[in-house]
């Protein structure tokens, strides 16, 4: 078990002359399952392929990207587990001092549109390599697209970088059905049915969305997106950009949990590369003593890029695998979780999407369909515990407090045992109207849960607080708005030491409004704050003169 090859000694180190595939990622090299470089990696390798990685190269210059010469099939590219723009800017789009998944921290070890700056550079050393791009920098801009930064619509991702093909979503299965294509001796030009990709074609197939240049209209843009929501799961879907159409293909089937546990058994080494010795990396600080027992999220909430990315379906790993992991660690888990910790195991009678159009399971109201059995969550969280060498367990990754509100021994148990002083939670915000935007549940489901919350703390005779994680700006958000927010927090005796600001990040419904000016159901004008209404609204529930870190709920 060692690290993948990062330069030509690794390469004689191991005996090889070549690699099949490089990847090439935004990110410092953290071998572990949780960063999606190293996880495509070993399942390549598992399968036989020889896999090379070039961590954060040196954009200015080519050295770091001749590291491992010429791959035999293909380059694959991404930005990190960020987007670069994301990862660079604020809502306010000023430049941010750090990184979390970089070296100490350290700022500008990535350009900015990492994908598209990397994909030119290896199309030019690297003549005639197939290159594919992913990640969720590609995910989120596979379509016509508004660009926040730019205040502008962009072209897919694919067209402005002329990569060859585009991989969305986790991409296990899409890029290991690529890399034995290639192996077979197909053309990466032929490769255009494979579920989980956007490839180039020559004439539009199946249903195809309003040209990409006539997107900058607002209308149309609007309508291009209720398009592709209602259509993007089941049908093949086109659209022309830049002069040449992209074919978006169908999501790639969910991974059973059996094949979530395989993934999640290989031979990781579960640390950074060597190279990084003595520094930092928050991200890995972050996730190392956590556990991820699932991905997905059928939450629905239109801000969020969670479900374009990883999809609806909930995909778990059995009991069995989690505990193996768990079994290799020592003292405090800090967190045993996906988006959402309670949606472990949880699923649709009815087998969505195939036979169900509704955006979320849960809002407005939890569907009849979805099956939720804590008991298997919580067995899993008691015999992690029971480990001789586990001292605490906790739930960190946040979970929907409306589909909990009926599961009083869950409840008691996040009280008791598995909350290590803190809960997080999402109301979001306390208008109605805003939470109708936004897809969130009404706060009237965050107070009851709150309440059945603190009466098993006030039982237990403990000390807990909720982290309640806010919102503000996000379209149809007024100052009226923002003020009864304020107020709520104030009956509530709530106190908050940061406020998220909303980010148009590409690809949300959330997104669409705010570029549109337009409710995404009804097409009815809405307002959208400015940025400096935006600050108002911050300053107005967040006085600057609120220094002290204190998040608590009587």
């Amino acid at each position: 078990m060692s690290f993948f090859p990062i330069n030509k000694k690794d390469l004689a180190a191991r005996g090889w002359d070549e690699v099949d595939i490089i990847f090439i990622s935004g990110d410092a090299y953290i071998d572990h399952p949780s960063f999606g470089t190293a996880l495509l990696a070993r399942i390549l390798e598992h399968s036989g392929f020889k896999v090379g990685i070039i961590a954060q190269p040196d954009w200015k210059h080519d050295d770091d990207f001749l590291a491992l010469g010429r791959p035999r099939l293909f380059f694959g590219i991404s930005s990190g587990n960020m987007d670069s723009m994301v990862n660079h800017y604020t809502a306010q789009r000023k430049r941010r001092n750090d990184d979390a998944y970089s070296p100490d921290a350290k700022s500008g070890l990535r350009p900015d549109r990492a994908v598209i700056i990397y994909t030119n550079i290896v199309r030019r050393l690297f003549k005639g390599s197939p290159v594919i791009i992913g990640g969720i920098e590609a995910s989120l801009r596979r379509i016509a697209h508004y660009d926040y930064w730019q205040n502008k619509i962009r072209n897919s991702i694919l067209a402005d970088s002329k990569a060859n093909l585009l991989i969305y979503g986790m991409a296990e299965k899409s890029i290991l059905e690529v890399a034995k294509k290639l192996h077979e001796g197909f053309d990466i030009s032929d490769l255009d049915n494979i579920p989980g990709t956007v490839c180039f074609t020559s004439k539009p197939t199946g249903v195809r969305l309003p040209d990409a240049d006539k997107c900058s209209d607002k209308y149309t843009f609007w309508q291009m997106n209720k398009v592709f929501i209602a259509k993007h799961q089941t049908h093949t879907i086109s659209q022309l950009n830049g002069g040449r159409f992209i074919l978006h293909n169908p999501p790639s089937p969910a991974l059973s949990s059996s094949e979530m546990d395989g993934i999640y058994a290989l031979p990781f080494m579960r640390a950074p590369h060597p190279i990084y010795n003595g520094k930092r990396i928050p991200a890995w600080e972050q996730i190392k003593s956590s556990i991820t027992s699932h991905r997905g999220c059928y939450g629905g909430c239109n801000f969020c890029a969670i479900a374009v990315h990883q999809g609806r379906k909930i995909q778990s790993r059995n009991p069995e695998s989690i505990i193996s992991e768990a079994k290799s660690m020592q003292g405090v888990i800090s967190d045993v979780g996906g988006p959402s910790a309670n949606m472990y195991m949880s699923y649709c009678k009815r087998c969505f999407p195939d036979t169900c159009s509704r955006r979320s399971c849960i809002y407005p109201e939890i569907c009849s369909n979805l099956v939720l059995d804590y008991n298997v969550q919580i067995s899993l969280l008691e015999n992690i515990s029971a480990l001789p060498n586990i001292k605490h367990v906790f739930i960190a990754s946040g979970i929907r407090h409306d589909i909990a509100l009926n599961a009083k021994r869950y409840i008691a148990l996040l009280a008791k045992k598995y909350t290590g002083g803190r809960l997080k939670l999402a109301p979001e915000h306390s208008s109605p109207n805003v939470l109708r935007l936004m897809g969130k549940p009404d706060i009237s489901r965050f107070e009851a849960f709150s309440k059945e919350y603190f009466a098993e703390v006030k039982k237990a005779g403990l000390k807990r607080q909720i982290i309640p994680y806010l919102i503000i700006g996000h379209p149809g958000t007024s100052m009226e708005d923002a003020r009864n927010l304020k107020n709520w927090l104030i009956h509530n005796h709530i106190k908050v030491e940061q406020i998220q600001e909303f980010t148009p990040t590409p690809m949300t419904i959330s997104t669409c409004m705010y570029y549109t000016g337009l409710d995404f159901e009804t097409g009815e004008p809405i307002h959208i704050p400015s940025p400096s209404e935006i600050r108002r609204q911050k300053e107005m529930i967040l006085p600057k003169s609120n220094n002290k870190i204190r998040y608590k709920q009587n």
